[in-house]
Order: C-alpha cells, then sequence, then structure tokens
C-alpha cells in the first residue's frame, strides 16, 4: 500500500508557472480519464486551485507514478517541456502524503491558513474523480479523513477567526491601501462562482454601491447580482463596463486571460487614464499582465497579496500547534489503519491455518477419552486455545511492532513464505 503527493504550490513556484499547469475542472476530467486508462490500478485526485496543483496517488500492490513521471504527464498535457516542469516539483511519501494532505484541507497550507474555500475544492476534486472512476479505498479512506481533520481544526482551534480567505484579504487589507472609500467607486466583478460571492460580500461590508456582474454564464451573473444589489452585464458587454469601473476583482476560471492586451488598448483611449484597480484572483490569470504596464493602472494577481496574508497568518500563529498537532494526531492514527488493513490478512490466515490442524487434534484425544465430562472437555478445549495463542504471540507481536513504524514488507513476506500463506 503506497500513498503519494507531487504537485506545486505557492510555497515554491509563483503564479506565471502556477498558471501555466493549471487544470480548469474541464482539464481535470480529461486528465483522470487519461490516467485511469493508462494506470487502470492507480487510484487519483487531481486538486489544482490558485494556490497548488497536487497529484495525490494510492496503490494496493501496483506503483505510483514517480516524480518524474508524473511531471511528463503534466508537460504533455499542457504542451510543456518534461524538463520544464520537474524541477517545480515536490513529492511526498506514505506518512508526509498523509500529513500534508490533512493540512491542506484543513488549510493550514494555505496562503492565507484557515481560509474557509481549500476544503470545498478538495471535496470537489475528490468527487469529480470519483465520478471518473480513479478513486478506491485508499484514496477513499484518506480524503474522508482529511474532511475530519479539517472539521476538528476549524471546531478546535479559532484559526478561522476574523479575516480568512483571498477575497477577505483582498478588499479588506489590499484594496483599501488603494482606496480609502468604496462607496463612490464602480466596481466590476467579472465572474460568479463562490470566490466572486464571497468577495461581492466583502466589498458591500466596505461600503461598496455600484456594482456589475460580468459572466459568461447570464444566469449566474443575475443571480449573483440580485443577491448583492447589484446589476448584470451581458459578456459581450465587458469591454463597456471595464471601461467606466474604477475597481475590477476577476475570479473567473478560464484556462486563458478573458481581458487581453488588444481588449484594453480598444478601451484605454475612452478611460483618459483614469485609474484602474484590478485584483486578478483567477489562476491562471484573467488579465494579460502586460496590462500593468499601461499608464493608470495598478494590476495586483493573487501573488502580490503575499505580505497580508503574512500579516494575516501572524496573527494566527497561535493557533498553529493546536491545528498542527491535530494533524499529526489524525495522520498518526490513519497511517496505524493502513498499515493494520496491510497486516490483518496475514494475521487472520496464521490464526484461521492454525485452527484445523487444532480442532483435528482435539477431536481425536476426545475420542479417545470418551469417559471425559464436559468440565474436563472444556479444560482441555481452553488448554489448545492457550497453547495456540502462545505459539502465535512471537510472530504476530513482532508484526504489530513493526507496523507502527511501516508496513514490514520483508516481515510479511516471510511468515507468507514460513506459514505458507496463500497470496
Amino acid at each position: 500500500m503506497k500513498v503519494r503527493v507531487v504537485g506545486c504550490s505557492h510555497h515554491n513556484v509563483p503564479i506565471d508557472v502556477r498558471e501555466r499547469l493549471a487544470f480548469s475542472p474541464r482539464q481535470s476530467q480529461a486528465a483522470l480519464e487519461e490516467l485511469r486508462r493508462k494506470s487502470p490500478k492507480l487510484e487519483a485526485v487531481l486538486i489544482s486551485t490558485c494556490n497548488r496543483v497536487e497529484l495525490y496517488m494510492a496503490t494496493e500492490n501496483a506503483t505510483a507514478l514517480s516524480r518524474a513521471e508524473v511531471a511528463e504527464f503534466f508537460a504533455r498535457f499542457h504542451g510543456l517541456k518534461p524538463d520544464e516542469v520537474f524541477e517545480q516539483l515536490y513529492e511526498r511519501t506514505g506518512a508526509e502524503a498523509v500529513r500534508h494532505l490533512f493540512a491542506v484541507a484543513a488549510s493550514l497550507d494555505s496562503m492565507v491558513v484557515g481560509e474557509p474555500q481549500i476544503l470545498a475544492q478538495v471535496k470537489q476534486a475528490y468527487q469529480l474523480a470519483t465520478e471518473q472512476e480513479c478513486v478506491g479505498p485508499l484514496t477513499h479512506a484518506a480524503f474522508q479523513a482529511a474532511v475530519k481533520v479539517a472539521r476538528r481544526v476549524a471546531t478546535e482551534t479559532s484559526i478561522h477567526e476574523r479575516r480568512v480567505s483571498i477575497p477577505s484579504v483582498a478588499v479588506a487589507d489590499f484594496a483599501q491601501q488603494i482606496f480609502e472609500r468604496f462607496d463612490d467607486k464602480r466596481t466590476l466583478l467579472i465572474g460568479a462562482g463562490e470566490m466572486a460571492d464571497e468577495t461581492l460580500r466583502y466589498l458591500r461590508d466596505e461600503g461598496a454601491r455600484d456594482v456589475t456582474v460580468v459572466n459568461r454564464n447570464a444566469g449566474r451573473a443575475e443571480e449573483l447580482a440580485a443577491k448583492w444589489r447589484g446589476r448584470a452585464v451581458p459578456w459581450d458587454r465587458l469591454g463597456d463596463v471595464l471601461t467606466s469601473a474604477d475597481l475590477v476583482i476577476s475570479t473567473t476560471g478560464a484556462e486563458r486571460p478573458v481581458v487581453s492586451l488588444d481588449l484594453f488598448r480598444e478601451i484605454e483611449p475612452a478611460r483618459y487614464r483614469w485609474p484602474l484597480f484590478v485584483l486578478d484572483l483567477a489562476v491562471p490569470r484573467d488579465f494579460d499582465p502586460a496590462i500593468g504596464q499601461r499608464p493608470g493602472v495598478y494590476l495586483y494577481s493573487i501573488d502580490d497579496l503575499r505580505t497580508a496574508c503574512q500579516q494575516n497568518r501572524h496573527q494566527r500563529d497561535k493557533e498553529l500547534p493546536a491545528a498542527i498537532r491535530i494533524v499529526q494526531q489524525e495522520a498518526d492514527r490513519f497511517m496505524a489503519e493502513l498499515h493494520h488493513r496491510a497486516t490483518g490478512p496475514v494475521i487472520r490466515q496464521l490464526k484461521q491455518g492454525w485452527q484445523k490442524p487444532k480442532e483435528e487434534e482435539l477431536h481425536r484425544l476426545l475420542n479417545k477419552l470418551p469417559e471425559l465430562d464436559d468440565r474436563g472437555r472444556d479444560e482441555i478445549r481452553q488448554s489448545f486455545d492457550r497453547l495456540i495463542n502462545k505459539l502465535l504471540h512471537p510472530p504476530l507481536e513482532s508484526l504489530r511492532r513493526e507496523s507502527r513504524h511501516g508496513i514490514p514488507h520483508a516481515l510479511l513476506d516471510a511468515l507468507a513464505k514460513l506459514f505458507q500463506l496463500k497470496d
């Protein structure tokens, strides 16, 4: 049994790398389908968010993909060279991989520690993998345990208090450095997903009144605009509303920029160099980075929020040890269960294998002693049981002891050969 994760995150690569490796939901589905065809015994869950791209793998007997193989897979899928990708990826295996998954789900590995969105994203990734028939007993157990860890951290620590999401930090800690007030600003929101919804909530709390929502799905744009007393505009009018906006927050899941440099140049004369503040919270980015070089444009990506997020994290440092202890406790429990699962069949076969000769000898002996009463027969049975337990105790205790530190493959193989156990 093996558990492995290979990927990259905001800790080790910048946004211009992450966006090249990011998977949209449609791409994630295609990638999982390809993995299932090429490695039918491999369990796989692909998590792709603004902060990370990670492939979680688990196998009962087969070998999980190596870091080099995952790099080649990512590169081929996105039209990149494998050597461009390999150095950007980290790899964690066994207990380290499980702890990492638990920390990710509990939002201890996020840019904004304690953000609530990551758990939903982990669940969505797991659900998609389930639909693509890429989930098996190991990934099921691991991701169910990860959800449990996230809930424990949320209920047993205060790490989710105060501002804990990318939108909240973007609006309250970052945009306020540019604007003293929002009630007189024309705000444009591009996208209508969960992050867009949360961003509008914080904008309203800060006083924003003039809010326009643009989304490719007009129905979702209208629904979100109605919820927050804004107005929805058709997607083909993006250029028009961009011309009059003061503040733009973009959160789509598009695979390429929705605002290109050419589009911006078309509307630029009508803006008369009026200042435009853009928070591009999407990965891949929604705005061509070159737009940030145009006069009067202040374009910030999700990585530009790092300073504000670090300050946010300092406020939570006191709660981190308790949250990390929960992750460690649950990871230890999960690995113990995993190791027990690996050794369980051997233990059962050992016990069952000795039952038949015990019963045969017991039957033979009792047939030779017909004068024994029920009490005597019970005493003999108990003696046989105690003898079997004492004989089995040393190998089973060795197996249990070794399994605390990992799956004892060598010992399992030795016991299987010694006692002629089945595969």
